[in-house]
């Protein structure tokens, strides 16, 4: 998600990966269940860079954060991607309710 270009970066670390190595992303995604859905959404995109601005001054860093989630390509869309570079096997585990996936590919 913090990659200035997605493609690129994850075709580095494929890169680097040795034969038979396996790549593990852990990465923030979006619950799509009612109204865990509207919470997570209202938290993430109100409520926390609130507590933000009064704890760190820094509002921009915790608007970046829900920003950068919504943008980024979850589920099948980043298991495409990563098949795409060239990734083997890739997967994709949704925990609590959605909010953040485990993703994971190995190299041939």
């Amino acid at each position: 998600r913090n990659f200035e270009n997605l493609e690129k970066g994850l075709a580095e670390m494929l890169r680097v990966l040795r034969p038979g190595g396996r790549v593990v992303i852990l990465e923030f995604s979006k619950p799509h269940i009612f109204p865990f859905k509207q919470l997570y959404n209202t938290y993430f995109k109100y409520v926390l860079p609130t507590i933000g601005r009064l704890t760190s001054r820094d509002i921009r860093a915790y608007t970046y954060l829900f920003e950068s989630v919504q943008a980024f390509p979850e589920g099948n869309d980043f298991l495409n991607i990563l098949t795409k570079i060239g990734y083997q096997n890739p997967t994709c585990e949704r925990l609590t309710l959605g909010i953040c996936s485990i993703y994971s590919a190995t190299k041939q």
